[in-house]
C-alpha cells in the first residue's frame, strides 16, 4: 500500500508538470517531449519495471523509483491533451500580457484546471502500482525480507504450503484482488463525478 500511494502519487505529479509544460511551449518543445514519452510507453508496464529494478536494484526506494517511471508519460500525454485546450483560453492570453513568468501561469493558471483527469489518472494508477509492486515481488524484483509484501507472501506460501496450509498463499491474493478491485472502483467514482457529461445523466 505504501509503495502503491507513493508511486501514483508521484507518477501523477511529475505527469502533471511535464504535460501541461509541454502543452504550454508547444512548438520543438512539445514534438521532442511526445516522442520520448513515446518511448517509455511502447514498453509495457511490467517489463519497463523489471527493466529499472534489473539494473538499479531492489531497494524500497528504486522499487518505487522503478514503478514511478512508467506512469509519468501515461500521466503526463492525457493531461497535455486538456491542456491543449486551456492554453487557447483568453485568460492565459492575459496572464503573458500580464508579464507573469511561465512557471506562474503553468502552475497557478493551467494546472489547476487540468485537476479532473488528473485526479482520474492517480485513482486509477493507485491498483496498477499495488499489482505491479506485488508481481515484483512474487518474482523477487521487488522488496526484500524482512519489509512486508503481499507479493512476497504469495512467493513464500504459493509452492511451500500449497497442499497442506493453502490459505498462506489464498489470504494475500485476496487481499491484492480487493485493493485493485476496491481502487478501480474508487476512480470510476472519482470519473463519474468529474465529468460533466456522466454527472448530468
Amino acid at each position: 500500500l505504501f509503495v502503491g500511494f507513493t508511486c501514483a502519487v508521484i507518477g501523477s505529479s511529475i505527469g502533471l508538470v511535464l504535460g501541461v509544460g509541454s502543452a504550454y511551449f508547444g512548438g520543438k518543445v512539445d514534438l521532442i517531449f511526445q516522442r520520448v514519452m513515446d518511448v517509455f510507453m511502447a514498453f509495457p508496464l511490467i517489463i519497463l519495471a523489471m527493466a529499472i529494478v534489473s539494473i538499479f536494484g531492489t531497494s524500497m526506494t528504486r522499487v518505487i523509483t522503478a514503478i514511478t517511471i512508467p506512469f509519468i508519460p501515461r500521466c503526463a500525454r492525457v493531461v497535455r491533451s486538456s491542456a491543449l485546450a486551456i492554453r487557447e483560453i483568453p485568460y492565459v492570453d492575459a496572464a503573458r500580457a500580464c508579464g507573469f513568468s511561465h512557471m506562474r501561469i503553468i502552475m497557478r493558471h493551467m494546472a489547476p484546471n487540468v485537476m479532473a483527469p488528473f485526479l482520474i489518472m492517480l485513482t486509477s494508477f493507485l491498483g496498477q502500482a499495488i499489482l505491479l509492486e506485488a508481481s515484483l515481488s512474487y518474482l523477487g524484483m521487488g522488496v526484500q525480507e524482512p519489509t512486508p509484501a503481499w507479493g512476497l507472501m504469495l512467493q513464500g506460501g504459493a509452492e511451500e504450503f500449497a497442499e497442506s496450509a493453502p490459505w498462506v498463499a489464498i489470504w494475500p491474493g485476496v487481499a491484492i484482488s480487493l485493493a485493485v478491485f476496491g481502487f478501480n472502483l474508487f476512480g470510476d467514482g472519482v470519473r463519474d463525478t468529474l465529468d460533466p457529461k456522466l454527472r448530468s445523466r
